[in-house]
C-alpha cells in the first residue's frame, strides 16, 4: 500500500498525538445553534492557532450524524503544483498523528471514465489544505474512508459534475471543502472583503475569484452542486488572523460554514 504521511504535523497542527487531541477537543466544546443534519462543510485550512477555532464551529455540527458518515470526500486548492482542473493521488492511505485513513479509491474509476479528475501525487505530496481537515475528520468521526481531491482552475460546473458522479448527497457520504477567505490585507480590508465573499457563498453566488478565496474553485463548485439539490446554507463562524496571532497589517481571513 503507498501511503500519504503527515506533512504539516509540527507547523499548522501538533505533532503529539495527545496535544493534539487537546487542542481538537477544544475547538469542538461549542454547542451547535441549531440542529441541522449537515451534507457538506466549508472550513478553513490554516494553522489550527489560527483557524481552528473557526473550522471547530462548523465540524462540531457532526456531532449528530458521526455514525452515519462512512466517506468524506474532501476537496481543496493547489497551493504548491499548478493545476488544471482535478487531481486524485496513488495514495491508498492517509495518516496523521491520529491515526490511518484509507482511501475509497473504488470510486476512482468513474471519475476517470468521465474525465472529471486525473491523477498527480505531486499535487497531493506537500498539500496542507487537505491534511489539515483530517484530524478534525478523525476526532468528530468513527469507521470512515476519504476521497481527497485537489482541485485546480476549473469550471464550477466540473466540481458538480464530480460531486453527481460520487453520489455526494447520500446520506452516509460528506463533503468538505477547504478554503481561507483574502489574504494579506489590513485588518479593516479583510474585514470588508471577507464581508462580501460570505455574502456571496450564503446567497449561493458562485462566482468567487481568487483573492475571494484560495479555494475558490472548490467553493464554486459546491454552491453549483448545492444550488442543484436545494440545500441551505448557515455561517458558523467568520474570524481572521488578526484576532488570534497575526499581525492586523497583512490579515489572514476565515469563515465557516455548514450546508444541510
Amino acid at each position: 500500500m503507498k501511503y500519504r504521511g503527515p506533512v504539516v504535523a509540527g507547523s499548522f497542527y501538533p505533532a503529539s498525538p495527545e496535544q493534539l487531541n487537546t487542542q481538537l477537543h477544544t475547538f469542538l466544546a461549542v454547542s451547535p445553534e441549531q440542529n441541522l443534519i449537515p451534507h457538506a462543510l466549508i472550513v478553513p485550512h490554516a494553522g489550527y492557532c489560527y483557524s481552528g477555532a473557526v473550522a471547530g464551529e462548523a465540524y462540531v455540527y457532526l456531532n449528530a450524524i458521526a455514525s452515519e458518515i462512512k466517506r468524506v470526500i474532501v476537496l481543496g486548492p493547489s497551493h504548491r503544483v499548478p493545476l488544471q482542473g482535478c487531481a486524485i493521488s496513488n495514495y491508498d492511505v492517509f495518516s496523521t498523528p491520529l491515526g490511518k485513513i484509507h482511501v475509497a479509491s473504488d470510486c476512482y474509476k468513474k471519475l476517470l471514465k468521465s474525465a472529471l479528475v486525473s491523477f498527480c501525487d505531486s499535487a497531493h505530496l506537500f498539500e496542507h489544505s487537505l491534511e489539515v481537515q483530517l484530524p478534525f475528520l478523525q476526532s468528530c468521526l468513527q469507521d470512515f474512508t476519504i476521497v481527497p481531491i485537489v482541485v485546480g482552475q476549473c469550471p464550477p460546473s466540473l466540481v458538480s459534475d464530480l460531486l453527481n458522479t460520487l453520489e455526494a448527497d447520500q446520506p452516509s457520504t460528506l463533503v468538505v471543502v477547504s478554503t481561507d477567505l483574502s489574504h494579506y490585507h489590513s485588518y479593516r480590508q479583510a474585514q470588508l472583503l471577507d464581508s462580501q465573499s460570505i455574502e456571496k457563498i450564503l446567497s449561493n453566488d458562485n462566482n468567487l475569484h481568487g483573492q475571494d478565496a484560495c479555494g475558490c474553485y472548490a467553493v464554486n463548485g459546491l454552491l453549483d452542486y448545492a444550488a442543484k439539490k436545494g440545500w441551505k446554507i448557515k455561517l458558523t463562524a467568520q474570524a481572521n488572523s488578526g484576532d488570534t496571532l497575526g499581525d492586523k497589517q497583512q490579515v489572514v481571513g476565515y469563515a465557516s460554514f455548514v450546508l444541510y
